[in-house]
C-alpha cells in the first residue's frame, strides 16, 4: 500500500491545529508558563511548515519549500527551548536562530524551484540536533520533577534518532536511494511524526497540569504579602528537614524573629508603611540566608528560620547580617526601620523535636524583648534558661 503524502500532510496539519487549540486553551491559558508558550509555538510552526509543503510541485515551490523546511526546524528549536526553560532558562537569540537560518540558506541555494529536497541534509541534521537537545534537557531534569518527563524524553529521543538515520541515509544515497526511499521517505516519516506528536502533546499537557498543581501548592504555602513561606508551609517543610537532620545527626538552628515596636509604625505611619517594612524584612532575610535555609512568616510581624547544618553561633551571625541589611533599606516617608529581636535554639539540643525547638526559641525571644530588644538571645536548651548575645 502506498501512503499518499498529500493526504498525510493535510491530516498532520489538521491534527496539529486541533492540538494547538486544545493545548492553548487547556494548558497555556492556565499556566502562562514559558514551557507552554514554547510548545504552542512549536505546534504552530509544525502546522505552518506542513501546510507549505503542499505547494511542492507548483510554481510556488521555489519559496514554499525553503520556508517549510525553516518553519519545521523552528518548531523543533521551540521544543528544545521549552524543554530548556524547565531547567536552565531560555536559550540565547543566536542559539534559537542559528539552526533555522542555516536551514533557510541551505534550502535557498539548492535549486528549490525543481528540488523538493533542497537543503535536505542540513534540514534533517538540524531537525535531529534540535529534538535531540530537547530530549537531553528533559533527561537532565531531576527524576522527581515530573511523572511524564521520561515519556517526553523518550519520545523526543525516538524522533531525534529517526531524523539522524534519515540524514545518514540521505547523505549516503540521496533522496532516490533505495534505503532512503524504502524506509525513510516523507510519507513514512510524516506518519511516524504524527503519532509521536499526539503522544508528546498529551505528555506535554500532563506536564502543564503538574505545573498548575505545583503553582497552586506554592500559592497555598506562601504568604501573599512577603512571598515567604506561610506558617503551615514552613512547618510542613521544616518537619522534613528536621527528620533529615536527625537521621544524619547533623546540627541545625531555629530562629524566631520579631520586629520591635511594629505596632507603632502602623499607628503612626499607616498600614501601608507597615506592609513595606514587612516586605523589606523579608527581602533582607532572602538576601542573607542560604538557598537551603527555610524562612517563613510565622504570624503578624513574627518570622521563623530553620538553618540546617548551622550552629547557634552561626545563626547569631546571620541575625546580625539580617538586621544590618534591614537598616539600610529605604523606608517610605523617611521613618527609621525598626530593630529586630531574635530567639535562637539548637535543633540537636532539642532532641530533633521541631516543636521543642520552637518553644525554646520562643522563650529566648521573650528574653530578648524583656532585655531591651534589638538583640539575639540564645536558648541553652529546650527546658533550660537563656544566654544573652548581641545582634
Amino acid at each position: 500500500m502506498t501512503l499518499d503524502i498529500t493526504t498525510l500532510r493535510v491530516a498532520f496539519g489538521a491534527v496539529a491545529i486541533t492540538l494547538l487549540v486544545l493545548f492553548y486553551t487547556v494548558a497555556f491559558r492556565q499556566t502562562r508558563s514559558a514551557y507552554s508558550a514554547w510548545w504552542c509555538a512549536a505546534i504552530l510552526f509544525f502546522c505552518a511548515g506542513s501546510s507549505l509543503y503542499l505547494f511542492d510541485g507548483t510554481q510556488h515551490q521555489i519559496w514554499a519549500n525553503p520556508a517549510a523546511n525553516t518553519l519545521s526546524v523552528l518548531g523543533t528549536v521551540s521544543v528544545w527551548a521549552g524543554a530548556r526553560t524547565l531547567r536552565a532558562g531560555r536559550p540565547g537569540r543566536l542559539q534559537l536562530a542559528a539552526g533555522p537560518l542555516l536551514t533557510l540558506l541551505a534550502s535557498a541555494l539548492d535549486s528549490p524551484a525543481t528540488n523538493t529536497w533542497s537543503g535536505g541534509a542540513v534540514f534533517l541534521g538540524m531537525m535531529s540536533l534540535a529534538i535531540g537537545l530537547a530530549s537531553w534537557e528533559l533527561w537532565r531534569l531531576p527524576s522527581s520533577y515530573s511523572r511524564v518527563q521520561a515519556p517526553l524524553a523518550t519520545a523526543s529521543g525516538v524522533v531525534a534518532v529517526l531524523y539522524l538515520v534519515r540524514c545518514i541515509a540521505f547523505v549516503a544515497g540521496g533522496p532516490d536511494g533505495s534505503v532512503f526511499s524504502t524506509f525513510f521517505d516523507s510519507s513514512i516519516t510524516v506518519l511516524v511524526t504524527l503519532v509521536l506528536l499526539v503522544i508528546v502533546s498529551f505528555s506535554a499537557a500532563a506536564l502543564s497540569a503538574e505545573q498548575i498543581a505545583a503553582d497552586l501548592r506554592m500559592r497555598a504555602d506562601r504568604d501573599a504579602l512577603t512571598g515567604l513561606l506561610n506558617r503551615a508551609g514552613f512547618l510542613d517543610l521544616a518537619h522534613l528537614h528536621v527528620d533529615r537532620l536527625a537521621r544524619t545527626e547533623r546540627p541545625g538552628a531555629l530562629v524566631l524573629a520579631d520586629l520591635d515596636f511594629f505596632k507603632t509604625i502602623n499607628d503612626t505611619h499607616g498600614h501601608a508603611a507597615g506592609d513595606s517594612v514587612l516586605r523589606a524584612f523579608a527581602r533582607s532575610c532572602s538576601e542573607t540566608v542560604r538557598a537551603t535555609d527555610l524562612v517563613g512568616r510565622y504570624g503578624g510581624e513574627e518570622f521563623i528560620f530553620l538553618l540546617p547544618g548551622a550552629s547557634v553561633s552561626r545563626a547569631e551571625d546571620i541575625t546580625r547580617d539580617i538586621s544590618l541589611a534591614l537598616r539600610v533599606h529605604p523606608a517610605p516617608g523617611g521613618f527609621v526601620m525598626p530593630t529586630v529581636s531574635y530567639g535562637i535554639s539548637s535543633i540537636e539540643a532539642s532532641g530533633y523535636d521541631l516543636d521543642a525547638a520552637i518553644a525554646a526559641a520562643d522563650r529566648a525571644l521573650y528574653e530578648a524583648k524583656a532585655g531591651g530588644r534589638d538583640r539575639s538571645v540564645r536558648a541553652l536548651g529546650p527546658t533550660h534558661g537563656t544566654l544573652d548575645g548581641s545582634p
